[in-house]
């Protein structure tokens, strides 16, 4: 299966948003993570360390899927991504 990247923007409200949505967040990432489908999951974080959004590099059946998946995640319908994008990848380092 092919990898993507699913970079996530927070909104205006994304702080108070986030603290709500994080654990159904999490635990729907933890049924990627027990299938061996996530690379890598963490915030994207400001000068003074805040989260202003997350990236998340995950394995999928296709672009459709993917694009899918992240659509349904908490932080997607839930208010704290004011915006996301997904794009399909390939690993090159480390070799």
């Amino acid at each position: 299966m092919p990898w993507f990247v699913w970079i996530g923007r927070d909104g205006a409200g994304g702080a108070e948003a986030r603290k709500r949505e994080r654990p159904a967040h999490l635990e729907r990432l933890r049924l990627l993570a027990r299938a061996g489908r996530i690379r890598f999951a963490g915030p994207l974080r400001d000068e003074g360390g805040e989260p202003r959004g997350s990236v998340i590099v995950f394995e999928a059946l296709d672009l459709g899927a993917a694009r899918a998946f992240a659509a349904e995640d908490p932080y997607a319908t839930g208010g704290v991504f004011a915006s996301f994008e997904v794009f399909e990848t390939v690993q090159v380092f480390p070799e």
